[in-house]
């Protein structure tokens, strides 16, 4: 890494989770039939849910698509913990993150903890960042006080699992190979009403409402869960957005820390102050 000339960090742009007797007793077995089966599904998808939440940490790699920005997808891979509040420490394209005025090299590392975003940059040689290897952004800056509250909520991905759990249209998509590990693939599609029909909590009904709104008002979940009742992969798609995030190891892996205070610069007021400002 070099330092630079000018003070990159001026207007950065931070990119930053449904008749006849023998005719009606036929019916009657069908019937028995799909609600047995669903209710299979529903247990294996508790199962996962259940064992996915105490392991509380895992290796990840995601993909994030959305249609309005052309469609390439953005991927992250590395840690992602939520037993104790969310937290990442991944690796990402620098393009992707819109850094490249920060940041020379192709790939940066991206870090969540306690509230706040750390962008890997170059030091700069004026400015907050001068002589700075981390810029650091409240999320509250990039996201809104509601945005960190629904992260917060949503933070263990045990919640898609949870949620797909309330649509009426769960299938079994049958077995396949993903990531090397044989799982079965299940699709549930979900929107307000049958969340507010679920069995879920009073608080996950507001958190999962809420999410939809922010994604056209459906969501279609789709869950690989292999022989060890463990989510092997899950995509969420909706309001032009599909979140993909496969799961390499759970637990086990490093608490993620924030760096040292004398290596960062702090620019949450300036981003917040450009999010104002853009949502004017």
């Amino acid at each position: 890494m070099r330092h630079r000339r000018n003070a990159g960090w001026a207007g950065v742009t931070v990119a930053v989770l449904v008749a006849t007797s023998a005719c009606g007793a036929e019916a009657a077995k069908t019937a028995v039939g799909a609600a047995s089966h669903a209710d299979t599904i529903m247990a294996a998808l508790t199962r996962a849910s259940d064992k996915t939440s105490r392991l509380g940490s895992a290796e990840v790699e995601t993909a994030t698509t959305i249609t309005a920005t052309g469609g390439r997808p953005v991927t992250m891979d590395g840690t992602y913990s939520w037993g104790d509040g969310p937290a990442l420490d991944v690796r990402m394209d620098t393009a992707s993150a819109q850094m490249q005025t920060l940041q020379d090299d192709p790939t940066m590392t991206v870090k969540m903890v306690d509230g706040a975003y750390y962008y890997e940059v170059d030091p700069q040689a004026s400015g907050p960042l001068k002589g700075k290897h981390w810029m650091r952004v409240d999320v509250s800056a990039v996201m809104g006080q509601s945005g960190v509250d629904a992260m917060s909520e949503n933070a263990d991905p045990t919640a898609g699992l949870r949620y797909i759990g309330a649509s009426k249209n769960v299938k079994d998509l049958g077995k396949v190979t993903v990531g090397g590990k044989k799982a079965t693939h299940y699709r549930g599609t979900v929107d307000a009403t049958q969340i507010n029909a679920s069995k879920l909590s009073a608080a996950e009904k507001k958190t999962a409402v809420k999410s939809l709104a922010s994604s056209g008002g459906k969501l279609t979940l789709d869950v690989w869960v292999d022989g060890r009742d463990l989510p092997v992969r899950v995509k969420q798609s909706g309001g032009g957005i599909t979140v993909t995030m496969n799961f390499v190891k759970f637990g086990a892996t490093k608490p993620v820390t924030a760096p040292p205070a004398s290596d960062v610069g702090d620019l949450s007021d300036a981003v917040a102050a450009q999010t104002q400002q853009s949502g004017q």
